[in-house]
């Protein structure tokens, strides 16, 4: 059999799903997702094999109008994922419908020259009639190759897809061996899943303004790992709340954080969260090469 290796851009609105799909199609974690709009910040790859095939999905961040350095960094970031792509995924959130944000993304991916496919996600939430009518809409105006139906969250539709995939990846050999899912580095990742549950614990409390650095990752001589973060916040406040009364839900998060990095990683996580106000964090040129972001001016 002839192997087949492509790169596909995973691009929508935020909260359309993105980084549920691309887990979804890993077969494993690989990216971080929460109920929270604009989740993922940096694009990274998952890598997923379907037959001969090897699928190299960039989970890129939602595209939105940017106001801030941060918001620009990452609608580059989504763009800067297309390139060179052998296919674009273009995931819409079917319950959210056709809104003025969707309209303006399928105008802008239309104009891309590569090959599309339109994922219409959450169809599990819903109606069949609203469901059809998208389709419609969305088809007429972005004319994509293909339209697939699917629920990223229960996995519905979602083996279909990825044979499809598969099936339009050009011939050639396989970039990354077989066993590994993902281009993320351990101290990425490690941050990612801290910054996972800060959003997951804190939603409603924690404002979008808050970052996850990994100052230290030791490798110890027993096989474990010694990792010291710093969670960024704007104010004060936001640091009280992160802390929670006697440091309880600081406690919480750093636990629920190294036992997922212990399962993910393979061997045990010693964890140590420190909460620092930086007001400018975002102006900080360091932080956005730790998160994977190129600065913007």
């Amino acid at each position: 059999m002839t192997q087949r290796c492509g790169l596909v851009a995973v691009v929508g609105a935020p909260n359309a799903g993105k980084s549920t799909l691309v887990n979804a199609l890993v077969g494993q974690k690989v990216a971080i997702v929460s109920p929270k709009a604009q989740t993922t910040r940096a694009r990274l790859m998952g890598v997923a094999i379907e037959g001969e095939a090897q699928l190299l999905l960039v989970d890129t961040p939602g595209i939105f109008a940017p106001r801030r350095r941060l918001d620009r960094a990452m609608v580059a970031a989504a763009w800067g994922g297309t390139e060179g792509a052998d296919l674009i995924a273009l995931v819409v959130d079917a319950k959210a419908g056709f809104t003025t944000r969707i309209e303006m993304l399928v105008d802008q991916v239309k104009q891309r020259s590569e090959p599309k496919l339109l994922i219409l996600n959450k169809v599990d939430v819903t109606p069949k009639e609203g469901l059809l009518e998208l389709a419609t809409v969305l088809n007429e105006r972005l004319a994509p190759e293909a339209i697939f139906m699917i629920s990223a969250t229960t996995g519905d539709g979602v083996a279909d897809l990825k044979r499809a995939l598969a099936d339009r990846m050009p011939e050639g050999p396989w970039h990354f061996p077989e066993d590994q899912v993902s281009d993320v580095t351990d101290r990425m990742l490690a941050a990612e899943v801290t910054r996972e549950q800060l959003y997951h614990q804190l939603h409603a409390e924690l404002p979008y303004d808050s970052a996850v650095e990994t100052e230290k990752y030791e490798e110890r001589r027993d096989g474990s790992v010694a990792i010291h973060q710093q969670i960024l916040v704007a104010r004060e406040s936001q640091r009280a709340i992160v802390l929670g009364k006697r440091g309880a839900r600081l406690k919480e998060i750093g636990s629920r954080a190294r036992a997922e990095l212990s399962e993910l990683l393979g061997h045990k996580v010693h964890l140590f969260l420190h909460v620092k106000v930086k007001p400018d964090w975002e102006e900080d040129r360091s932080l956005y090469r730790d998160i994977g972001l190129d600065w913007v001016e």
